[in-house]
């Protein structure tokens, strides 16, 4: 995307055309920046033209948020070659990873005409980063370099620089996130809800009036950019939400100020507004093969494949299928910290954990669940990743319960019950409990066969069905010991991507919730990793947040990947499952294939929707 300097070329949008005669908003060339930011469309794009409502089917409210997602107007943002580019930002100027000086656009308006301005990041920096009433925990993490925070300066009103000693590559892609790091926010709306701002006359009236418990609640509560919940909020959103929840039906309208055009001079987006309708989440896919959606992925599994595209002739849409970006569909995840002491160790073998594997017949699973159409992998980096190497996606994977049953007889598992089942150090029989959400069929599937499989290695597999939270309390806690669950989030990451993923740094990693717990605690919980591999991962990571150089980076990626090649501390079972995707035949400018994921291509999003538009036949 370049900018251009000349406003003689821009066209007013038509929906828009008797605001603007009536004087209620600016002509085009007033409410676009100066410096205007045109979309250079795909190959497979052509130029639009305005107008038409877009349907869109969500299971609840909150999935509102998809449209913040969708849109995808960030500082900068990653390209479908997963490049990150300027967006809201002019430019960005980068000193050895650790100064960032942001070049704002002049020009640019809030959805409600306000200026946008380095007072909004000062406002986001001062008076709620830095309040502790508005931020408890101070400054978000991704802020935060070796316990220092940024320096953080306005030399005047469209330059903002934040500085550090040592590097932070978390900065730009945290802001490209699909739920980015909001560093800036409407200063000249929320400033009314701020107690440094506002009198206390009236913030004591707003608080009896709304029902929170005092000022910062008010807040917080208006400043929702994510959530799409206060339709007040000004955004730079290419679609507003102008629908107060509760309601089973949401509308977002254009956003006036929009800072994009295309480059026939068409201000962006195409599409005038997008009707949000929810239903039951079981229900959407029926619903959209009913027609009831322009363009439907989200709550659509391969399973409704075959009656989506029976439907697609009689109801003039398309079923694509694209790709999902996850390391594996479908992993298991072996608690390296359960509780169970006996457990606890062979989980901690390398061993075991290839036997598991060995013992997995993935083939059967795609052919079975599949109809042959996914990839046999462990859970790793995907083919199209710069990083990708065969032995990262083959290692382990091959159905081999000869080896299987070898690996398991070293360990010293040699006796077996009467049901085959072999028996542990303790004389009990080696029983695993696998956790799944109860959230997937497709799941208790794949887990049958993986059951018939272990047998044959004397290995017998019960699965335990709860809800999520249910679900993550247990492995939290350390009383689950096995779980299954998707794979990495981003498996075609470059080095510019935190690989965070492979090393322990969250709770929210279930091979070992107490380790990624330490590290996300800084040590005030959890416990700190106690098998060398798992700290040589630990000690990557910190290298490769303070590399310097692209080519560091490029190496630590591939140490940490060879490591989880080696030790196998997730057990993946197939990849690049297919996602279908619901495209109107109306609808133009969707790509025909591409990744469906929320990290890094915020599912639509890197594809900018502003750009996909309706044929006359729907405008």
């Amino acid at each position: 995307m370049v900018g251009v300097q000349a406003m003689d070329w821009l066209k007013e949008t038509p929906s828009l055309f008797e605001l603007v005669e009536s004087g209620k908003l600016p002509p085009v060339d007033d409410r676009v920046p100066e410096d205007v930011q045109v979309a250079q469309l795909r190959q497979d794009q052509v130029p639009g033209e305005h107008g038409g409502e877009m349907r869109l089917l969500m299971g609840k409210q909150k999935d509102i948020r998809q449209i913040v997602i969708y849109g995808y107007a960030r500082l900068v943002g990653f390209t479908p070659e997963l490049e990150l580019k300027p967006d809201i930002l002019k430019r960005v100027d980068i000193v050895e990873n650790r100064i960032f000086t942001l070049h704002l656009r002049k020009g640019h308006k809030w959805s409600d005409g306000h200026p946008f301005t380095s007072e909004d990041f000062r406002y986001y920096w001062e008076d709620i980063a830095n309040n502790p009433e508005l931020s408890k925990g101070g400054p978000n993490k991704q802020l935060i370099v070796d316990g220092e925070l940024p320096s953080v300066e306005f030399p005047d009103p469209y330059t903002i620089r934040y500085s550090w000693s040592n590097p932070n590559p978390y900065f730009l892609p945290a802001l490209a996130g699909a739920r980015p790091l909001y560093i800036y926010k409407p200063a000249h709306y929320l400033r009314q809800f701020h107690a440094r701002y506002q009198t206390e006359e009236k913030l004591a009236e707003m608080v009896q009036e709304s029902g929170k418990r005092n000022w910062a609640g008010i807040h917080v509560n208006k400043d929702r950019p994510y959530k799409a919940t206060n339709p007040d909020l000004p955004t730079l959103q290419p679609w507003v939400n102008t629908t107060y929840p509760p309601s089973d039906r949401f509308i977002f309208k254009r956003n006036p100020y929009y800072h994009r055009v295309d480059q026939n001079g068409r201000q962006l987006p195409y599409i005038d507004s997008i009707a949000i309708n929810i239903a039951s989440s079981k229900l959407v896919p029926a619903k959209t093969g009913a027609n009831e959606s322009d363009l439907q992925a989200r709550y659509l599994r391969m399973d409704n494949y075959t009656f989506l595209k029976s439907s697609s002739k009689r109801n003039n849409f398309d079923v694509r299928l694209w790709q999902t970006a996850k390391g594996a569909h479908i992993a298991l995840y072996p608690n390296l910290n359960t509780n169970d002491k006996v457990y606890r160790e062979l989980m901690r073998d390398v061993r075991f954990r290839h036997a598991l594997s060995l013992a997995i017949h993935r083939h059967e699973i795609n052919q079975v669940v599949y109809f042959g159409l996914v990839q046999e992998s462990n859970n790793t980096v995907l083919e199209e990743d710069v990083f990708f190497k065969p032995e990262y996606k083959t290692a382990w994977i091959e159905f081999d319960l000869k080896h299987a049953n070898q690996l398991l007889d070293e360990l010293g598992l040699t006796e077996r019950d009467d049901r085959g089942v072999r028996l542990l150090s303790d004389g009990r029989p080696l029983e695993i409990l696998i956790q799944t959400a109860g959230e997937s069929t497709e799941q208790t599937d794949v887990l049958e066969l993986i059951s018939d499989s272990w047998l044959k290695a004397g290995i017998k597999l019960y699965s335990i069905p709860s809800t999520r939270e249910v679900f993550r309390n247990r492995i939290f806690s350390g009383d689950a010991m096995m779980s299954i669950w998707s794979g990495l989030e981003n498996a075609i990451p470059t080095a510019e991507n935190s690989p965070s993923e492979l090393a322990p740094t969250s709770k929210y990693q279930y091979q070992w919730p107490k380790w990624g717990a330490y590290y996300e605690s800084s040590g005030k919980s959890g416990e700190p990793p106690d098998l060398a591999a798992a700290q040589q991962l630990v000690d990557l990571h910190e290298q490769w947040m303070h590399a310097y150089t692209h080519e560091e980076r490029e190496s630590i990626w591939h140490q940490m990947l060879a490591i989880h090649r080696d030790y196998m501390f997730t057990i993946g079972i197939v990849n690049h499952v297919p996602h279908p995707v619901v495209v109107s035949n109306y609808l133009l400018n969707v790509p025909q294939t591409g990744f469906y994921d929320i990290s890094p291509g915020a599912y639509f999003g890197i594809y900018k929707p502003d750009t996909f538009w309706f044929d006359e036949a729907r405008r």
